[in-house]
C-alpha cells in the first residue's frame, strides 16, 4: 500500500508514522501537493480545506491513501490562535478530517500576520532559525519546547487513522 503525505516538511512526515505502522507492507511517499489556499490561512475553514486538498492531491498522484496537514491561524474574541488541521483521503473518495491544539499567539506575531507575513517567516525571525517550521514550529516555541510541531500533527494523525480504520470496519 502506498501512503502519500502531501508535504516534504520533516515534521509533517514524522507525524504520518502511525499509518505506516498500522498498515503492513506499506510505504510512505512524500508528494509535492498544493493546498490551494492562501500561503497563510486565516481561518479554521481555510486551514481544513488546505489539508483536504493536500490529501486528495496525493491520491490523484497515485497514493492509495493520502494524508494532508495544514497549519493556519484563526481569530476569536480574545485574539488570534494557531490552528492545525489534517485530512486523510483514499481511492474510494472517502475523506476524513481532524483538528489539533490551539494556542493564543502573542500580539507581536499577530501584528506581523496582519501585515501580511506568514507565521513560519515570523517564527524564523523570532527564533533566528529560518527552518523552525520544519522543527518545533510555533507550538514548540510558545510551549517552551514541551510540544513540537511534529507531536501536534502526530496527535491529528492518530485521530485520522482511528477514523479511517473505524470506517473500514463498519
Amino acid at each position: 500500500m502506498k501512503i502519500g503525505i502531501g508535504s516534504s516538511n520533516p515534521a509533517k512526515i514524522r507525524a504520518a508514522h502511525p499509518f505506516i505502522t498500522h498498515f503492513e507492507e506499506s510505504e510512505l511517499v512524500s508528494y509535492s501537493s498544493e493546498s490551494l489556499v492562501s500561503a497563510q490561512p486565516f481561518s479554521d475553514e481555510e486551514t481544513k480545506i488546505g489539508a483536504i486538498n493536500r490529501a486528495n492531491d496525493c491520491v490523484k498522484q497515485g497514493a492509495d491513501i493520502g494524508i494532508g496537514f495544514e497549519g493556519g491561524v484563526m481569530e476569536m474574541e480574545d485574539g488570534m490562535y494557531l490552528c492545525n488541521w489534517g485530512a486523510v483521503a483514499d481511492q474510494d473518495g472517502n475523506v476524513y478530517s481532524a483538528a489539533g491544539a490551539r494556542i493564543l499567539l502573542p500580539s507581536g506575531i499577530v501584528t506581523g500576520l496582519k501585515q501580511g507575513k506568514e507565521l513560519g517567516t515570523l517564527m524564523g525571525e523570532l527564533t533566528k532559525d529560518p527552518e523552525i517550521r520544519k522543527k518545533d514550529g510555533a507550538i514548540g516555541v510558545f510551549t517552551s519546547g514541551m510540544l513540537s510541531r511534529s507531536e501536534m500533527f502526530l496527535h491529528i494523525s492518530t485521530i485520522l487513522l482511528g477514523q479511517y480504520v473505524y470506517s473500514l470496519n463498519k
